[in-house]
């Protein structure tokens, strides 16, 4: 299952003008929070979450919230995503993979599950 998400950072940054740290708060766990030292970063974890939410087909809302995950980085800066046990188990998830990027003005996640449920996605004709 994959998903993939884009947003501009012009948005981000215009929301976090607007709403200050509560902006951050609607997305974003306390530990998350203190990982964003730029606008760019938090525009990074918005497409993540976004982009995990569309691999999992049901977006965000009340199947999948976006405090349900949380991005974490290793000592290189590289980022990865835990999921809530109840999400793991809900999703039968066994991995996941992602990859963000940002240049000019946009923000780009790729998030990847593996999933026990996969191989029954697969349609035969």
């Amino acid at each position: 299952m994959i998903g993939i998400d884009i947003v501009a950072i012009d948005r981000i940054q215009a929301m976090m003008s607007r709403f200050g740290d509560k902006a951050l708060k609607r997305f974003l766990t306390q530990e998350e929070i203190t990982l964003v030292k730029k606008v760019e970063t938090a525009a990074g974890f918005w497409a993540i979450k976004e982009a995990a939410s569309k691999a999992l087909g049901c977006g965000i809302g009340k199947e999948l919230s976006f405090l349900d995950m949380q991005i974490e980085k290793n000592e290189r800066n590289a980022p990865s995503l835990r999921l809530k046990k109840s999400i793991i188990e809900k999703f039968n998830i066994r991995s996941v993979e992602l990859s963000v990027t940002h240049d000019s003005n946009f923000a780009v996640a790729v998030v990847r599950f593996e999933s026990n449920r996969s191989a029954d996605m697969i349609k035969e004709f």
